[in-house]
């Protein structure tokens, strides 16, 4: 993870100063539950990017309409 932040260009004082802004803007409390939703947003994309090879709704699926 160290290694991707170095890459875009993000040192010690740019992470503090985003960490600070978003404690100003969300508070404490917050943060950990956007950050919870934000996982959720990445796995459920990274599941449907993946899939299982089942279509959730077939063409031809009576059950459709």
């Amino acid at each position: 993870m160290v290694n991707t932040i170095l890459l875009i260009g993000l040192g010690a004082p740019e992470i503090i100063l985003i960490v600070v802004a978003l404690l100003l803007l969300f508070g404490g409390k917050k943060i950990p539950e956007l950050m919870r939703g934000l996982g959720r947003g990445v796995k459920e994309f990274k599941e449907g990017k993946d899939g299982d090879g089942t279509d959730p709704v077939k063409e031809n699926d009576p059950k459709k309409y």
